[in-house]
């Protein structure tokens, strides 16, 4: 089993802020129900960059992310944020070393 990430920047609309972040924390409450496989779900506000979001996601396997995007809540995510972002970017990681959640090394 190899873990799957992710690492998303948003940058938002002026004055999105707010509304988006309630958006991410409805999100991320079905994620801790649901998600068994979704091993990290870290959303960050960026210092001194107010309409910047940084996503960092870690999944048990590439099947666990595809399972994540499926969700009811993630679908529901995936179609309202376009209403506060203005550009995303995301970098599709692939771990080599480190220490993880499971405890298993890289």
């Amino acid at each position: 089993m190899s873990n799957y990430g992710l690492f998303v920047r948003f940058t938002l609309r002026d004055g999105a802020g707010e509304a988006f972040d309630a958006l991410v924390r409805q999100t991320a409450a079905g994620i801790q129900a649901h998600e068994p496989g979704t091993l990290v779900y870290a959303c960050h506000e960026v210092e001194g960059a107010p309409n910047e979001r940084i996503f960092f996601e870690i999944y048990a396997d590439r099947e666990a992310f595809e399972e994540h995007e499926r969700q009811p809540h993630t679908r529901h995510f995936l179609t309202e944020r376009d209403k506060y972002v203005q550009k995303t970017e995301v970098d599709r990681l692939q771990p080599y070393a480190g220490k993880y959640p499971t405890g298993a090394e890289k």
